[in-house]
């Protein structure tokens, strides 16, 4: 068996709520790790939404999220997240429930955040829980059938409060997400079995080329071979005397892996859900208050309209607003 691994994010732009990167985790058969996973799933997976009853959608997140203001917005990042955490044998009722699965170091701070207190929040949230319940089985079953196996879906939040205290260090947004994403890196890391080798895919941060520096300061001891470093793609192999890894930052990289595509959506579903919250809060605070996904426009206009609230309510504005 080969450890296969995707990592992305959700929510780096924003100027409200939080930016979450997460790391979806397989193994797979070695014979079949050069597999498209779409292609070995072939049949109980879709790229896009289908209407084919059974199929699920695993793809790019942003072309499966319905939108804020849609009835039914999050049911395709529903639909596969939970789904695929089924396959772990996990099937969270809650927000606090799913939180204590892929992010357990989230709740505490959220708690602390009135707006984000809420974690009893139903799940699932826009899906019939009976027909999550089928579609669950019929996966675990597929899974079963080609021998691959769902190790975990893992994922770093990020609250405003972090996010600033973090930029005001290192007044860099790329260097934040290669440090989140390398906490995710060393938790693969340890998964590897001694002699064996994973693959791991990131989606290409912003314009960077050269990421060998970093990885080095993170996996220091550890022997490194550069085996591509271009626009599109930036791969390393790196090893000790235990395990080793091969990583590859590629653009797009949610439309070539299906883990690199399902840690977007486990990034984007989780963020949706604390947007969801906030947007609640403040709406019972200020009735009429339209909601916001968080972007810098938008996310500008409902930060000035709370903003006599917050000081009312003594409530700094780095606690809900990001400085960049």
């Amino acid at each position: 068996m080969t450890i296969v691994a995707g990592i992305d994010e959700a929510g780096l732009g924003p100027v409200m709520g939080p930016l979450v990167v997460s790391a979806a985790v397989f193994d797979v058969p070695a014979e079949r790790a050069d597999a498209s996973m779409w292609s070995l799933l072939a049949g109980s997976v879709c790229r896009s939404p289908s209407r084919r009853r059974g199929l699920i959608a695993l793809g790019d997140s942003k072309k499966l999220y319905g939108g804020l203001r849609a009835a039914n917005g999050l049911e395709h990042l529903e639909r596969g997240v939970l789904t695929m955490l089924a396959c772990c044998g996990h099937r969270p009722a809650t927000l606090e429930e799913l939180l204590a699965h892929v992010a357990p170091q989230t709740a505490g701070p959220a708690r602390d955040c009135p707006w984000y207190a809420a974690l009893d929040l139903p799940l699932p949230h826009s899906i019939d829980p009976t027909s999550l319940r089928l579609d669950a089985n019929s996966l675990q079953t597929k899974c079963a059938a080609v021998g691959l196996r769902v190790l975990g879906l893992h994922s770093e939040p990020v609250l405003e409060d972090e996010f600033n205290r973090t930029i005001d260090i290192t007044n860099n947004k790329s260097n934040l997400l290669f440090d989140i994403a390398s906490r995710l890196l060393m938790r693969i890391w340890t998964l590897i079995p001694p002699g064996e080798t994973a693959r791991v895919f990131v989606d290409h941060q912003g314009g960077r080329v050269h990421y060998l520096p970093g990885l080095q300061r993170v996996f220091e001891g550890c022997r490194f071979k550069i085996r591509e470093e271009s626009e599109t793609a930036s791969v390393y192999a790196f090893g000790d005397a235990q395990r080793s890894m091969e990583l590859s930052f590629q653009v797009q990289a949610e439309d070539r892996q299906l883990p690199v595509a399902l840690a977007s959506m486990v990034s984007k579903y989780v963020r949706e859900l604390f947007m969801t919250l906030l947007n609640r809060f403040w709406a019972r605070q200020l009735p009429g208050l339209a909601p916001t996904a968080g972007y810098y426009a938008d996310g500008n206009r409902f930060y000035k309209e709370i903003q006599p609230l917050l000081e009312q309510m003594n409530i700094p504005s780095r606690r809900v607003y990001r400085s960049r």
